[in-house]
């Protein structure tokens, strides 16, 4: 099964103000990632707000996403939701539209590992010919106990992991024995992830320094890790700024500035920025070394 690998925006999702997708903007956010040679998108995840989304809406962001792309990169689509069956329909929409591989969080309710581990498996014998990847985010999982218990999925490529447990997501890898993409999820780690082994990396502000990662995982390579270090604490910087402000709503206001085009507020439950926060997040960003991390 293929292995996929490198820089991996969690992409995010132009709305329009009565919250459709803005398709317009949506395409000039793609088309601004690929000429920052991005590896690929995961679309559709929390990042994406797919999980807040319709039925309806996340296959219209499938269907555009993957008409624009036409290949020039891989594309795996979030598909997890409360409903096995919504879920299903998700996973064979996104493989009838050419997604190269699937992946779900826990959905909200799942309390026992194992009605996590029948949901999973129904999901994966949906799509049999498709890459199958959890979503692991969640601190109170026993996040290598559920993996081993997936290992018998014949379409599980690996996982996507969002946590800090260096431990834990080594144990994952080593797991895999060298046959699974692991991507790191949380960019705050980016580089003890790519210490530890992992394949790539997927998150929400590789939409707006993906060059800063792919050098963190440069560096991490060539036993730079002072340097690697370095950097990794200035978009650390950037990003605990844009947690003060509300992580979701200053993402998507610093891509508007970005792309020069508006890709709209937050849907519930995130909240959007009042024009004072507005104001108060461009002054903040100017004084960072975000300019100089968006740059690369």
């Amino acid at each position: 099964m293929q292995i996929f690998t490198g820089i991996w925006p969690a992409l995010v999702t132009p709305s329009n103000p009565d919250n459709t997708v803005n398709i317009t903007v949506l395409r000039q956010l793609m088309d601004y990632l690929l000429d920052k040679q991005v590896d690929g998108f995961y679309v559709g995840g929390t990042t994406g707000e797919g999980i807040f989304m319709p039925v309806a809406q996340r296959k219209q962001l499938a269907e555009n996403v993957l008409s624009h792309i036409v290949g020039r990169v891989p594309v795996i689509f979030h598909i997890g939701a409360v409903s096995i069956d919504d879920a299903i329909d998700l996973a064979q929409h996104a493989q009838a539209h050419g997604a190269v591989g699937i992946s779900s969080v826990i959905p909200p309710m799942y309390a026992s590992m194992d009605s996590i581990v029948a949901y999973y498996q129904q999901l994966a014998a949906a799509v049999p010919e498709l890459p199958f990847m959890p979503y692991i985010l969640n601190p109170n999982l026993d996040s290598v106990a559920m993996m081993r218990r997936l290992t018998d999925i014949p379409n599980m490529a690996g996982t996507k992991y969002t946590g800090p447990n260096m431990f834990e997501i080594q144990q994952i890898i080593e797991m895999g024995g060298g046959k699974w993409t692991v991507f790191s999820g949380m960019d705050e780690q980016c580089l003890y992830a790519r210490m530890m082994g992992v394949t790539g990396a997927i998150g929400s502000t590789l939409n707006i320094m993906p060059g800063a990662y792919r050098q963190i995982h440069a560096l991490a390579d060539s036993n730079q890790h002072v340097k690697a270090q370095e950097l990794q604490e200035k978009a650390n910087r950037v990003i605990a700024l844009m947690i003060g402000f509300g992580f979701q709503a200053a993402l998507k206001e610093t891509l508007s500035m970005l792309v020069d085009a508006p890709v709209g507020n937050p849907r519930l439950p995130n909240l959007p920025l009042t024009d004072d926060q507005r104001a108060k997040l461009h002054s903040e960003l100017e004084k960072s070394d975000f300019a100089d991390l968006a740059a690369l």
